[in-house]
């Protein structure tokens, strides 16, 4: 089994700051929350806070940045437009196969429209209630193999994991071979 990270990885960038940017066009007032989510993402970085603040101020900021853009314009058509516009985005070297999982931060709204257009049906992601628009599950650092595991087993070996972050190390010590995408260059770093 070959499992993917997706943002930085196969895809070139951040996709979830690329579709925020774009939902500007639609929403405007949305610019208001970029300094708070740099905010808690470089306190992380730098270690000034711990996953659980992290995770707590990023659902927060999301869910309300979410119910904003959802009063202006419709998200799947959002989404769709974005899509359109960025799958030339998608790395060449990546080479999709229906069997490959991709499992990212990212929302599973967002990403699962790129994935549906590159023929991949596994995706893992973060979620969000189409209801409410608020996020139920980040699906980040720590909370990967564990979401991984809920839903494909402890028994299943991951054969090849690519990612371009070292805080997918916890997803790195369960596959078998794992490599670091910087760019285009893909290196075995196991």
């Amino acid at each position: 089994m070959r499992v993917f990270d997706f943002d930085g990885t196969i895809y070139d960038g951040e996709s979830l700051f690329d579709l925020y940017l774009f939902s500007l066009r639609y929403e405007p007032k949305a610019l208001r929350f970029i300094a708070p989510v740099l905010r808690y993402a470089v306190k992380y970085k730098l270690g000034r806070a711990s996953f659980e603040q992290m995770e707590r101020g990023v659902r927060g900021l999301c869910d309300d940045y979410l119910r904003l853009v959802a009063r202006s314009v419709d998200l799947d058509r959002l989404v769709a437009a974005f899509w359109t516009r960025n799958m030339k985005r998608i790395k060449p070297w990546y080479e999709p196969r229906p069997d490959d999982v991709i499992l990212t931060a990212s929302f599973d709204l967002t990403v699962g429209e790129a994935c549906r257009r590159l023929g991949i049906d596994h995706v893992i992601g973060s979620v969000i209630d189409p209801e409410s628009m608020a996020v139920e599950y980040l699906n980040f650092n720590i909370n990967k193999p564990k979401r991984f595991r809920e839903l494909y087993g402890e028994g299943v070996v991951i054969d090849e994991f690519y990612t371009d972050s070292r805080f997918d190390q916890p997803m790195i010590d369960i596959a078998r071979h794992a490599y670091m995408v910087k760019g285009n260059k893909v290196t075995q770093v196991k």
